[in-house]
């Protein structure tokens, strides 16, 4: 075996090379992808030193490389985390087995590609760090095999987009203390399509949702759509392994879209390790960790916002409502929303139409001739 400073070589060569390709294929080839500054946004926000870590939709192991990154870098010890992931796609399943030997992370990742959702192979774990970019706004996910489906806690996800089944997914997966980072479209913050606003709700209601980011756009190479950052806990008060502040009822909004990041091609960014340090050092501010700064709210970047905040606004999630900057209320809606809204908005004007047409008729009749 080489030395360690050749197998870092060997896993950077290759990790440069998977996004090469993911760069150069696009839509096709960036589904495996999670580019490496959102990675390593996640990991240092949610910090896996110790435990059991997990990735549903794992790619090609870019979440774990990130987090062994993040334990070299803070003095840890690999021995103290156990890997766990699954991966759909066969190809991109042994891409990450290459991945992963390249670098000596030793990682369960099933003995085989199998669907998460479908086929769970990890279905008694429970992780204390979840890391995961779902596809986003799957509509072929097969939902309606799966209703009644024990994770379902806070409602049954709809079969034409598989956000909601995901972070069901997650949240069941989650120890007593556990922590989870997840990658979404946009639209998973604000859509009531079928149900999934009765969901969003029932999980907020339970004080699941520790902190939402919104981020800067072409940050991904397979996808156009705006995307979010959801940090889900199961544990808000302190314990003695996390002396932090008591956060129950509260979530933290941050809003990162205007971070310029630099433009390593036409049509991609990067965030630069400036920002991801600011965002991270913000969340940590505000759960009260030991050595951070004190927290406060920063007109236009971050807010904490009480729950009763934000059932006033309808139980959406989107920073920019929240952080005092001028957000327009239906920004990044999905298709299917803004036709519900704008049918409604269509009946409201002939009811208001008929209304105002009987008044008219009325008043004609009482003028005298």
């Amino acid at each position: 075996m080489g030395s360690p400073d050749d197998t870092d070589l060997l896993g950077r060569v290759y990790e440069f090379f998977l996004g090469r390709f993911a760069a150069a294929e696009g839509k096709g080839g960036g589904e495996f992808f999670t580019p490496r500054s959102v990675v390593k946004l996640l990991v240092e926000m949610i910090e896996p030193l110790h435990g059991r870590v997990y990735d549903p939709c794992c790619g090609t192991g870019g979440m774990f490389v990130q987090a062994h990154r993040f334990i070299d870098s803070h003095g840890g010890a690999h021995d103290e985390i156990a890997v766990y992931g699954q991966e759909l796609n066969d190809t991109t399943w042994r891409l990450g087995q290459m991945n992963l030997a390249l670098r000596h992370i030793s990682a369960d990742i099933g003995k085989r590609a199998a669907d998460t959702l479908h086929t769970d192979l990890h279905p008694d774990l429970k992780a204390d760090f979840v890391l995961a970019n779902p596809p986003f706004n799957i509509s072929d996910w097969d939902g309606e095999q799966l209703r009644g489906d024990r994770r379902w806690v806070y409602g049954t996800p709809p079969a034409s987009n598989a956000n909601y089944a995901w972070l069901q997914h997650i949240t069941s997966k989650l120890s007593p203390r556990g922590v989870a980072g997840v990658v979404l479209a946009n639209g998973s913050m604000s859509s009531r399509t079928s149900g999934e606003g009765s969901i969003r709700q029932a999980m907020i209601e339970a004080d699941l949702v520790d902190c939402m980011v919104a981020l800067p756009s072409q940050l991904f190479y397979n996808t156009g759509i705006p995307a979010c950052l959801w940090f889900l806990t199961r544990k808000k008060v302190p314990d003695t392994k996390r002396p932090w502040r008591d956060r129950r009822g509260e979530v933290l909004f941050i809003d990162a879209r205007n971070m310029p990041g630099v433009m390593t091609t036409r049509v991609h960014r990067e965030l630069t390790g400036e920002e991801v340090a600011r965002i991270a050092a913000t969340y940590h501010s505000w759960r009260g960790e030991a050595g951070a700064k004190p927290y406060a709210d920063v007109p236009g970047f971050c807010h904490s916002a009480k729950l009763d905040e934000i059932e006033r606004h309808d139980w959406i999630l989107t920073p920019g409502r929240y952080v005092g900057t001028e957000e327009a209320e239906r920004e990044q809606e999905s298709n299917a929303d803004k036709i519900e809204r704008l049918s409604k908005d269509l009946r409201d004007a002939f009811t208001e139409s008929e209304r105002l047409q009987s008044q008219v008729l009325a008043a004609l009749e009482r003028i005298d001739v």
